[in-house]
């Protein structure tokens, strides 16, 4: 990874935040509680792949028709989380299957 890369990373994820700080406050604080999640839970591809601007984009359309974030997403936010997740693998799992051998 050149210094190229590093810079048009930190472009990418300073447009992401801007993206999120203009969603609705109700929107806002769920996507952070589902960020802060989603890192802990730790899916392999969450940086590298387009998980969290997926989930902004998806945000967006649902602010635009004017419904209420847990209306979009249901009451259970890990739940969602986890339905997102559940064909990607984990940091967790992988050091699980190295530890056991």
């Amino acid at each position: 990874m050149g210094i190229q890369d590093i810079i048009e990373g930190k472009k990418q994820w300073r447009a992401h935040v801007a993206r999120v700080k203009a969603l609705p406050p109700d929107y806002r604080i769920v996507y952070q509680e589902m960020q802060r999640y989603l890192f802990k839970v730790g899916p392999v591809d969450l940086v590298e792949g387009s998980l969290l601007s997926g989930i902004v984009d998806f945000f967006e359309d649902g602010a635009a028709s004017g419904r209420g974030v847990l209306e979009v997403i249901g009451t259970d936010v890990a739940a969602f989380c986890d339905d997102l997740i559940k064909d990607s693998r984990t940091y967790a799992e992988i050091y699980q299957e190295s530890a056991g051998q």
